[in-house]
């Protein structure tokens, strides 16, 4: 566990510009409180130097104005009671009011047991204000603190777009304290931890209170720019010489080629990495991220040809952290970009039992009638399902040497020859380049390599993110287009 705990005041000091802090907290209505509980009260705010376990107000972060609600375990172990709720509440509708990104940081044991059930039901108020504040348009950022659980790790603290969690913080449902009292036995150690959430695709990161402001900042910087977007000029269109499609396979397959993570280090202004579905499953073949190309923010879902293996290749957990993306997307009002680049989909008793082709399917529909703009890009590999899976969009560009297939070339040689040398022929019958995609309409532009992204990683890259920055300002000024414009391509 973390060895130093700080107070709610400090925390926002640590975090917030030098004297820019205001508080928006009222004094507690302290309704129906016996004189037993008041007397708890009294002892709690003594010991806290706080008049109830959550504090809530505004300040400046990097100069940025945004609201806080944080929780003071000084005062009765951060227990929320109704009015810790009136007052969460009471923030969140006035940050939602007044258009500011909301910034998070629980520390709780739960529901205050003096209160008991009108204070449990109290999560579902504090659950729907941030519903709203999320239906606006607006960020919602959480920073686990040691400890968070019970009802707070079940309403407020499990609802962000991006979720951190301080070191070796105890964050989980049910206290290991209880767990021991109900059943008997203590609850297994190495559980209810940061790291295991993080392990475990729950949470985006685990980062000490220090790193806070840093990570809040990059993720504002794209989900909530102090401006708008200067205009992008467009960018040189490509001399694409004719590839042979068995050539351009076989380039794409180099391991030397650069993929997502290369793309975001040399072509992204800002990332904030995320980690898995939110629901307990993370895929290394899959990268998920907030980033900026130049000043065009977007949500970034890539397939990670470094994460794929042949001994782990892309399940559907990464079709499912996908739909996160998708989500987020939406609910941020961000443009979506998703990049083709695996050797296919996983073929195992796992991936059929954990429902491949239902989330290829799922993909598929979302992508289709996705309430924000959409953007692919075709990078390396496009094999089977898993590669269609990420393809429906408002536009799709490709790199020179990238292509689609329903099969790797070598499966679909074995199908119609029963022998795999006859995959060059067969990739070529089978149109997979994307050069084709481009004369059916499937494809709008693509990217050269000159001549091949592998020997040129950094400037293959940087050409790419400046057609990213041009595409992706051109659908923050369109908007999402329709299902019907989105299927057009495929006639």
């Amino acid at each position: 566990m973390t060895s130093t705990r700080l107070s709610a005041h400090q925390l926002i000091h640590l975090v917030l510009d030098d004297g820019s802090w205001a508080s928006w907290d009222t004094a507690p209505a302290r309704r129906d409180v016996s004189d037993d509980y008041a007397a708890q009260l009294a002892a709690a705010a003594d010991k806290a130097g706080t008049d109830e376990s959550v504090i809530t107000g505004e300040g400046r972060l990097r100069g940025r104005r945004v609201a806080l609600l944080v929780g003071e375990f000084g005062f009765l172990a951060g227990s929320i009671g109704r009015d810790a709720a009136d007052r969460l509440v009471a923030g969140i509708e006035r940050a939602t009011a007044e258009g500011l990104p909301l910034l998070a940081a629980p520390i709780s044991g739960g529901t205050r047991m003096q209160e008991g059930t009108p204070a449990f039901v109290q999560m579902v108020r504090i659950s729907a204000a941030i519903a709203q504040h999320k239906e606006a348009g607006l960020p919602y950022l959480v920073y686990l603190r040691n400890p968070t659980t019970g009802g707070v790790m079940a309403s407020w603290g499990s609802l962000g777009h991006v979720t951190v969690a301080e070191p070796g913080a105890l964050t989980g449902f049910l206290g290991p304290r209880v767990y021991e009292a109900l059943y008997g036995k203590a609850f297994p150690d190495d559980v209810q931890t940061a790291e295991n959430l993080y392990a475990r695709g729950i949470i985006d990161a685990v980062l000490p209170p220090e790193a806070l402001a840093d990570i809040v900042d990059r993720a504002l910087n794209i989900l909530a720019p102090r401006h708008g977007i200067s205009t992008v000029a467009a960018p040189a269109v490509d001399e694409i010489p004719d590839v042979d499609t068995w050539d351009a396979i076989t380039r794409s397959r180099n391991p030397e080629r650069p993929g997502v993570r290369r793309l975001l280090k040399f072509a992204a202004t800002d990332v904030v990495p995320l980690n898995g579905t939110g629901q307990g499953e993370a895929d290394p073949g899959l990268l998920i991220a907030l980033a900026r190309f130049g000043e065009a923010p977007c949500v970034f879902l890539g397939q990670d040809r470094r994460g794929q293996t042949t001994d782990h290749p892309m399940g559907p957990g990464a079709l499912r952290e996908a739909r996160r993306g998708m989500r987020l997307a939406v609910e941020l009002g961000l443009p979506l970009v998703t990049v083709i680049d695996t050797q296919g989909a996983a073929l195992s008793k796992e991936a059929e039992e954990g429902g491949l082709a239902g989330e290829i399917a799922r993909c598929l529909a979302d992508l289709v009638t996705l309430g924000a703009p959409t953007l692919c890009l075709m990078l390396g590999e496009g094999n089977g399902g898993g590669a269609l899976a990420f393809l429906p969009a408002d536009r799709v560009i490709a790199a020179q040497h990238a292509w689609l297939s329903p099969l790797p070339p070598e499966g679909a040689s074995a199908i119609v020859h029963r022998d795999v040398a006859h995959a060059p022929e067969m990739a070529r019958a089978q149109q997979v380049h994307v050069s084709g995609l481009l004369e059916r309409g499937v494809v709008d532009r693509i990217v050269a390599e000159k001549p091949d992204a592998a020997e040129e990683p950094e400037t293959f890259c940087r050409r790419m993110g400046g057609v990213l920055e041009f595409e992706l300002a051109q659908l923050l000024e369109s908007g999402p287009g329709s299902t019907a414009a989105r299927t057009a391509r495929y006639l």
